[in-house]
């Protein structure tokens, strides 16, 4: 006798349906499962038993052959276990042989019968609906990401038992409902923009990364407060939109990193990987894929603290998402591609020991240009604000005041980010921050008056600006006129946007690293 389930292999956020077939008849007890199914599939022959064997039934004396179909299609982890013990009872006739039909099955079984979570449910969910199925079957400790899944019906349960009693129609399952553990999300924070003493030039410049989503480098010797204003970034965005909230969940889904209670991710993710972190880890790959921590903090913010600490192919790693706000990682079996367009904040100290232009330093010359060539031209080409950061004065540490706070300097974003997402519902561009314009784009809504003109033309040509720096101090500019309420970019916006990138007065192969330190 045969029967058959449904269920859902990921392949990056993206995901397979697979026909779950099982044939059985009588003789020595056998188990084989085929269909290309790695290490924790294979094992599933053991979970699967086990968990029916607690529910009183006995599949004992037969042979079972499970195939997981597309067979080239490589399958991995505990998610199958729920619909192949499914198709199992189907084929011995414990359950009708159309129970599960139109009804994909998630989740990991325990030995003792307990459906476990497993990771991915959400995208899972939403590749399922949009290929037609109407109705899905998760684990009870999947249901707050569960729910937030449209265009299908999603039941839950927490052990075997209660769903077969509810296929073979003997008692109901609960429906997945959406809701915060503890209540919702607080945009209140333990730190604030306020605690940061001077550095006006980078407040201001990290107000207009935040309003635009440009990329940002920070110069400066230890102690300058490169650490403190990267994590006090978050606190200045606004919150996230609903489909921004249900991509960053996607994400963290099958990351295997949603933090526990949550349903929907409310506050921008905000990453900060050690200098030690792998190509794979940073950008993504793996078997089976995963995403790296540039698409983690997609929608929220990328610390890379110390960059030029970090290995140089691994840095050459980020060009792409840089450029393309997304990464694609391609396999002999699988392509997955993962969005990836956080706010890059990247840390820089002048050399090896921090201190390059004053009497502290003791670093040979050699080494310091060592240490500078981790960090190629056509890397920092792609960061939209490069600046300096001096040592901070006694005399500001020791002033009583505190600065703006986070709360003032975000309604100021959240207005900017408003003009900005105004243009892309009016057609005129395609994306909803000004990082993010593409070229033709950009030329709609850019457009200049004379002397701004006269004063970029001047810039690019005294700086050597390439065409992708020159593109992107007109994107700052744009910003810079957004958080002005100003509908064109003045000659005032492009100054500031050309100040903003200091690393270039020296021409990109021979960055200023000097002026950091002044």
């Amino acid at each position: 006798m045969q029967a058959s389930a449904l269920s859902l292999s990921l392949i990056g956020l993206d995901a397979q349906l697979i026909h779950i077939e099982v044939d059985s008849g009588r003789g020595p007890t056998s188990f084989h499962l085929v269909g290309l199914p790695e290490a924790s599939v294979r094992e599933a022959r053991v979970r699967v038993r086990s968990a029916i064997e607690q529910t009183g039934l006995d599949i004992d004396e037969y042979v079972l052959t499970v195939n997981l179909s597309p067979a080239d299609v490589r399958k991995s982890g505990g998610g199958f276990d729920v619909a192949i013990a499914v198709a199992i009872l189907g084929a011995l006739g414990k359950l009708p042989a159309d129970a599960a039909a139109d009804t994909v099955l998630l989740g990991e079984l325990a030995l003792s019968g307990a459906i476990r979570p497993v990771r991915g449910v959400l995208p899972a969910l939403f590749a399922a609906a949009a290929k037609g199925v109407r109705r899905a079957i998760v684990p009870r400790a999947n249901e707050l990401e569960a729910a937030a899944a449209e265009g299908i019906e999603v039941l839950v349960a927490g052990d075997l038992s209660e769903v077969l009693a509810f296929l073979a129609g003997d008692a109901p399952l609960a429906r997945a409902v959406a809701r915060e553990v503890g209540g919702a999300a607080s945009r209140v924070s333990a730190i604030d923009l306020a605690e940061v003493r001077g550095q006006h030039t980078a407040r201001r410049a990290l107000e207009i990364a935040a309003a635009g989503g440009h990329n940002v480098i920070l110069v400066g010797p230890p102690g300058a407060g490169k650490t403190m204003l990267a994590r006090r970034t978050p606190t200045i965005l606004p919150s996230l939109r609903p489909e921004e909230a249900l991509t960053a969940t996607a994400i963290h889904s099958v990351a295997g990193m949603l933090p526990g209670g949550v349903g929907l991710l409310h506050e921008r993710p905000f990453r900060a990987p050690h200098h030690t972190v792998s190509t794979v880890g940073l950008v993504g790959g793996g078997a089976p894929v995963r995403p790296g921590e540039v698409s983690l903090a997609h929608e929220g913010c990328l610390f890379l603290d110390e960059l030029l600490e970090f290995k140089r192919n691994t840095l050459e790693a980020l060009r792409q998402p840089l450029e393309d706000g997304s990464v694609t990682i391609a396999r002999a079996r699988e392509r997955a591609t993962f969005p990836a367009r956080p706010i890059v904040i990247a840390a820089v100290n002048p050399c090896p020991c921090g201190h390059y232009g004053s009497p502290r330093c003791t670093c040979p010359r050699d080494r310091v240009r060592q240490y500078r060539s981790r960090l190629s031209g056509p890397l920092l080409d792609r960061i939209d604000i490069q600046l300096a950061l001096p040592q901070v004065a006694v005399s500001e540490l020791s002033k009583g005041e505190e600065g703006e706070s986070s709360y003032a300097v975000r309604e100021r974003v959240e207005r900017a980010r408003e003009v900005q997402r105004e243009r892309r519902r009016a057609g005129e561009v395609g994306a909803s921050t000004n990082a993010s314009i593409g070229s033709r784009d950009l030329a709609r809504v850019s457009a200049l008056d004379l002397a701004g003109r006269s004063l970029l033309t001047s810039a690019a040509e005294r700086l050597g600006l390439s065409a992708r720096a020159y593109a992107k101090v007109q994107r700052v500019a744009r910003t810079i006129a957004d958080l002005d309420g100003k509908t064109s970019i003045g000659a005032c916006h492009i100054a500031e946007a050309v100040q903003l990138r200091f690393l270039d007065r020296e021409g990109v192969g021979q960055v200023a690293f000097t002026q950091a330190t002044a």
